[in-house]
């Protein structure tokens, strides 16, 4: 009862804010005032205001709005400590050996990332000939000039 009553002051003394304002031939900021005035009123008559005085009054509502922040705060603060990479001692161990592993290409039998080491003789790769270099860089050309070809390029 004292809400409903409240918003009808409110709209009362909004909608003479708005006569005021229109007598001063601003037609459009008395327009806007008006409409805010009367949403207060609106809310009543619509019986939004109960229901939100209902709400705000009962215990058990603020118990689950509590429960509703703690699951919220649970869930925020898993997805930082996940974004951080802090997971299980299992976990981080698989990505320490995996970040020692080096970096290897697919069809690569060593690293393509050197330990910065020198090469041994075992580890060496047959040097080829300029021809075959040649050749073989010519053939991975050969795609790339069909497809400039077919755009005409």
């Amino acid at each position: 009862m004292l809400a409903e009553t409240i918003c009808s002051a409110v709209s009362a003394a909004g909608l003479g804010i708005a006569a005021v304002t229109a007598y001063r031939k601003r037609f459009l900021a008395a327009a806007r005032i008006a409409a805010y005035s009367l949403v207060p009123i609106g809310l009543v008559l619509t019986g939004i205001v109960d229901w939100v005085a209902g709400i705000a009054f009962k215990p058990s509502v603020w118990l689950g709005f509590g429960l509703l922040a703690v699951a919220w705060l649970l869930f925020m603060t898993t997805r930082a400590i996940e974004r951080r990479g802090v997971g299980t001692r299992k976990e981080r161990k698989a990505a320490a050996r995996a970040a020692q592993g080096g970096a290897v290409a697919p069809a690569a039998s060593a690293p393509s990332l050197g330990s910065g080491l020198p090469a041994t003789r075992a580890q060496a790769a047959p040097k080829t000939t300029a021809k075959k270099q040649s050749a073989s860089s010519g053939e991975d050309f050969s795609d790339i000039e069909a497809i400039l070809k077919k755009h005409g390029i």
